[in-house]
């Protein structure tokens, strides 16, 4: 539920009245908190605390770690891990193996979903042959979704799983026009697809690479203004979700001669759709739909109680490296101007995020 109110503060000694709204607290499917394996970069304790500065009280990370997620015993070490040292609620993707199939039925009663690479990522884990994608569909029970990593020609590949397995397909960070209308496609003939959009690939293109250099790689790569116009196009119809594929590297490693593809994005997710709200592009409601009742629907994830954000809906800033919570410290959106500023965090009752400062440390304490 959205609710309207009026926040008074103090100003040169007069009473300022700020507008307020108050959002359920936000659900991102896509991230990469980097554990275990790549704490340089990210761990439970920064990557959630970038989550909870971005309105972000429940999020959904990534199998393609070091090792990755693919066996019962690894997945619940880590699990037991994030519910020890995350702010904000976590569960974790179980990885497609070829060399794990046995593994799968357990994993499936723990796991949020089960996540295949199909093409080229960050990390060890991607699936090519055929028989062994067949085995994942056919031992993955039908009850939580199968996310892919799938582009261009894959995503075809994708929808004909669904079709033929009739489970539910998640197709993650879409970026192409033909993918996008493919999916609503499917979507119009009955197949259990859904999917979501990146911001990365929503407010920029491949003509912001040459300003971007390295800093804007990512997989898949940035696309063209056409494709981008494609993605707003369906914002309102076919997308499900707007997830962030939070994915941070240092910068040193992002200038180094072999740059890993990634950006991270959770603290800026929410200001830059409160300014696509503002220019018009979709709804606050669209919006909720979109970053918290959608992504709980698709997952069956359980509602918060007493959780929600609060958001100054007119306040205009600058996006800055300066004084984010994520680990790596930078952002492709910097100098980015943003209509929309979080103000206010409430998990379980208690305050924890309020003007840009963590002001409590909660633990995770359901998923």
């Amino acid at each position: 539920m959205i609710g309207v109110f009026w926040a008074q503060g103090l100003l040169h000694d007069s009473i300022v009245k700020m507008p307020r709204v108050r959002l359920p607290g936000l659900v991102d499917v896509h991230v990469h908190l980097r554990v275990p394996g790549g704490e340089h970069k990210e761990d439970f304790r920064t990557g959630t605390s970038a989550a909870i500065a971005g309105g972000f009280t429940c999020v959904l990370a990534m199998p393609n770690t070091r090792p990755p997620l693919v066996t019962f015993h690894d997945f619940r070490s880590v699990q037991t891990q994030a519910d020890t040292e995350a702010l904000c609620d976590v569960n974790h993707f179980a990885g497609a193996s070829p060399d794990h199939l046995s593994e799968l039925p357990a994993l499936s009663k723990v796991a949020a979903g089960l996540k295949i690479y199909l093409d080229q990522t960050y990390g060890p884990l991607r699936v090519t042959d055929l028989a062994a994608l067949l085995a994942c569909f056919s031992r993955w029970p039908g009850k939580t979704p199968i996310a892919l990593h799938a582009e261009g020609s894959n995503v075809a590949l994708g929808v004909g799983l669904a079709a033929a397995f009739r489970k539910p397909v998640h197709f993650c960070h879409v970026s192409r026009r033909d993918e996008i209308e493919l999916i609503a496609r499917a979507k119009a003939s009955g197949i259990p697809v859904t999917c979501e959009v990146a911001p990365h690939h929503l407010f920029l293109s491949a003509l912001d690479l040459p300003r971007l250099g390295s800093l804007g790689d990512m997989r898949p790569r940035l696309a063209t203004p056409d494709d981008v116009a494609a993605l707003w196009e369906h914002i309102n119809t076919t997308v499900d979700c707007v997830a962030t594929d939070h994915a941070p590297h240092t910068v040193a490693e992002k200038h180094g001669d072999n740059p890993p593809p990634g950006v991270p994005g959770l603290e800026t997710a929410l200001p830059l759709m409160l300014t696509a709200v503002h220019a018009g592009r979709l709804t606050l409601d669209r919006l909720v739909y979109l970053m918290s009742t959608r992504p709980r629907a698709i997952f069956g994830l359980a509602e918060q109680p007493e959780t929600w954000i609060e958001v100054d809906t007119d306040a205009e800033y600058v996006l800055s490296n300066d004084g984010l919570y994520t680990r790596c410290g930078w952002t492709p959106f910097a100098g980015m101007r943003v209509r929309g500023r979080l103000r206010r965090v409430t998990l379980r009752g208690k305050r924890v995020y309020e003007n840009e400062v963590l002001v409590s440390w909660p633990r995770n304490r359901a998923r």
